[in-house]
């Protein structure tokens, strides 16, 4: 099986609900996503084009994450901050990288892809240059 990764970036805030630090706090971040997907050669010798990459996957991105404020639903300010910013997107995990690694993985993935005989193997979230995570399918 082969691999391939496209990475994309966006920029979106959020807060860690219950973080012991300054993570607490609204803020966010210029995120770096590598997207790493497996399956086999087509007759191109290729897992998937690029393109299909971003249209699938870096769109989903775009339009889901990009430029919003990432709240878990259980967060007791993502009602107040929902009502007053139509922008604020709820999540069903407190957005973390590691978190937000997974949700990619387990749910965005095999929606986007599906059809294309291709799998999203893991997700690498870069919050800063110094810092990531990392989620991957088990093999």
């Amino acid at each position: 099986m082969h691999t391939i990764t496209r990475t994309h970036e966006i920029a979106c805030g959020h807060r860690v609900y219950g973080h012991e630090s300054k993570c607490a706090h609204l803020h966010g971040h210029n995120y770096t996503f590598e997207l790493t997907c497996a399956g086999e050669l087509d007759g191109l010798g290729r897992v998937i084009d690029f393109g299909v990459i971003k249209e699938r996957l870096c769109a989903w991105l775009e339009s889901t994450w990009d430029h919003r404020m990432l709240l878990w639903e259980k967060d007791p300010l993502a009602p107040v901050l929902a009502h007053m910013d139509p922008k604020t997107v709820l999540v069903p995990f407190n957005p973390t990288a590691e978190n937000m690694a997974q949700f990619l993985v387990e749910t965005v993935g095999p929606e986007a892809l599906r059809g294309t005989g291709v799998v999203l193997l893991g997700v690498t979230v870069w919050e800063t240059a110094k810092c990531c995570a990392t989620f991957e399918v088990s093999r």
